[in-house]
Parts: structure tokens; C-alpha cells; sequence
């Protein structure tokens, strides 16, 4: 016997997403962590030994001190580029470490 109230599980996935916003950051967080290649490019990925997020603000740990400085002057295209890629205001602030 089939419910009359059945729901696909995309809509109740998406719906469970709507209501919990906090899991909808984090799924963008890991996101982000997974296509930093994409994101930045190959050689500041294959320089970059760590990055997560906390409290809206990226850390990144990187191998290169140059390319650390050279990366502080674009702090604010990071930004763009990490919340372009999340479609979302994942991140306000770029820690180097």
C-alpha cells in the first residue's frame, strides 16, 4: 500500500538544509577545503599544506614564506573567490600561517 504523503528525498533533503543553516555552512566549509585547487590554482595548492575554517575566518598554512607575503596583498580577492565558489558569506577574514 503506498502513503499518500510521500516526499522525494531531495525535496526533504533540501527542506532539512533550508531549516539548518549551520549544516548548510559546514557542507560549504568542506566544500571549500576539497576544491582549494580549484579555487586557487594548482601551485598555491601544491604550497599549501593546511587550510580550514573557524569562526568565518580561513586559516591557511603554507609552506612558502614568499608566496605567504605574496598572498597577504590578496586577501580580499580570497575572500572573493572562496564565497564565489561557496555561493554563500562563508568567509570575512584570511589568517596566514
Amino acid at each position: 500500500m503506498r502513503r499518500s504523503n510521500t516526499e522525494k528525498f531531495s525535496d526533504v533533503l533540501k527542506q532539512h538544509r533550508q531549516e539548518n543553516k549551520q549544516l548548510d555552512t559546514k557542507l560549504s566549509e568542506v566544500s571549500i577545503q576539497q576544491s582549494w585547487e580549484k579555487i586557487m590554482g594548482k601551485t598555491i595548492a601544491s604550497y599549501t599544506q593546511d587550510i580550514w575554517i573557524s569562526n568565518r575566518t580561513l586559516f591557511i598554512r603554507l609552506s612558502s614564506p614568499i608566496l605567504k607575503n605574496e598572498l597577504m596583498m590578496m586577501r580580499d580577492k580570497i575572500i572573493q573567490h572562496v564565497n564565489g565558489h561557496a555561493a554563500a558569506n562563508i568567509v570575512d577574514k584570511v589568517i596566514f600561517k
